[in-house]
């Protein structure tokens, strides 16, 4: 007989990738977001009280008040399991973006584009406001032919995206090797390998040989953000745009006076559910014109 699933429902608008990143958890089969929660998945055989631990530990970690976010735990037949991912998961529009699990058939307006997400560990099915906001941006900004960096590229669905709405090609950089397997599965899945090159390791770690990207995105956290901030800079002053999500509102003052300070300049923000987006450009170009 087979074993059963166990559903752990966090009830908090949490960074997925971050949990997943401080939890560091191979066992954990699945992970997705909805509504303010985060679901995350274990095979019953492999849920102990240490993992339990384990992941109060994460959410004291990452809670943004002295409060731990409240968590459910729910024990899933294993004869339900495919009926659960089915019933969770649904077709999500974002402007011209329909982003569906495989198992979800959708149909498409003259402009609609598609993007097949199966939720899995790697996070960034759009649901998340950090990633929709960007999803957002990037049918306003995309013109066509576009080189892409998308930094902590996670499920690859902004990279997939830019690629969908024109942009000539993509490099996807990922330093957590389950999130890079997951986000060529979804690369090959949407008929995409042509196109985006998904890169194993750190902005620093990508070939010097590489050609200087039109528009870099980085959905991070602040942490990350502010160490890769001189990075990010170099390639803005080749010409690069830079659109910068995973920040709390409250982080805001700091992203934009550490960008500020490197010689960028914030053109345009927006803020959803207590997040913020930030786009930045060089203040003058490579030969110092404004």
């Amino acid at each position: 007989m087979m074993n059963g699933w166990v559903d752990v429902c966090i009830h908090s608008s949490l960074d997925t990738g971050e949990l997943l990143s401080r939890l560091d958890d191979a066992t954990v089969q699945g992970a997705w977001e909805d509504g303010g929660e985060v679901h995350l998945y274990w095979a019953e055989t492999q849920w102990t009280e240490e993992r339990l631990s384990a992941l109060h530990v994460a959410l004291t970690d990452l809670a943004s008040s002295s409060q731990e976010p409240s968590l459910s735990v729910t024990r899933v037949p294993a004869q339900d399991w495919n009926e659960a991912w089915a019933r969770s998961v649904k077709p999500l529009r974002i402007g011209r973006f329909i982003i569906r699990p495989s198992w979800e058939p959708v149909t498409l307006a003259p402009r609609d584009l598609e993007i097949i997400l199966d939720p899995k560990q790697a996070f960034g099915t759009g649901h998340h406001a950090t990633t929709r906001m960007l999803l957002e941006w990037l049918q306003e900004d995309i013109r066509g032919g576009e080189r892409i960096l998308d930094v902590g590229t996670g499920s690859a669905i902004l990279a997939m995206a830019a690629i969908k709405l024109g942009a000539a090609s993509a490099v996807g950089v990922e330093i957590d090797a389950v999130a890079v397997d997951c986000a060529r599965e979804y690369v090959e899945l949407n008929h995409l390998a042509d196109t985006i090159d998904i890169v194993t390791g750190t902005l620093a770690d990508l070939a010097q040989s590489r050609t200087t990207p039109d528009l870099v995105l980085a959905n991070l956290d602040r942490q990350t953000v502010l160490g890769l901030a001189e990075g990010l800079v170099s390639l803005a002053r080749c010409g690069a745009r830079i659109h910068v999500s995973g920040i709390l509102s409250e982080q805001r003052d700091e992203i934009v006076e550490r960008f500020s300070d490197l010689g960028l300049v914030c053109s345009k923000q927006q803020e959803a559910e207590g997040w913020v987006a930030l786009a930045f450009l060089r203040l003058e170009s490579c030969e110092g014109e404004a």
